[in-house]
């Protein structure tokens, strides 16, 4: 399993250590990626996704998975975050805008 998260994509990233000497080994940057369930509305279930802490942070910032991807650009998704959102726009394109003002 790669260690890439699910919405955004990040991957790890690669440098150097430096040591006193200024000799430079390499070294790797990891992401911090969770195993987090996150709850979409649109689509009525909950979705098991890998996610970076910092991807974590833009979703509840946006008030959850759903309109967290609405708002974001194709492009900055990764493939999971993009079938996730055309999932999404497609659940909420066959229920009607105002299905809970009638009930």
């Amino acid at each position: 399993m790669a260690r890439r998260c699910d919405l955004t994509g990040k991957k790890a990233q690669f440098g150097h250590n430096v040591a006193h000497s200024n000799v430079k080994t390499n070294r790797r940057f990891s992401p911090n990626l969770q195993k987090v369930s996150l709850q979409s509305d649109a689509l009525g279930r909950v979705v098991r996704l890998r996610v970076s802490t910092r991807a974590l942070r833009s979703v509840q910032h946006n008030g959850g998975l759903d309109r967290y991807l609405m708002k974001m650009a194709d492009e900055k998704l990764a493939e999971p975050g993009l079938r996730l959102k055309r999932a999404v726009r497609k659940a909420l394109a066959g229920t009607p805008k105002n299905a809970s003002a009638k009930a």
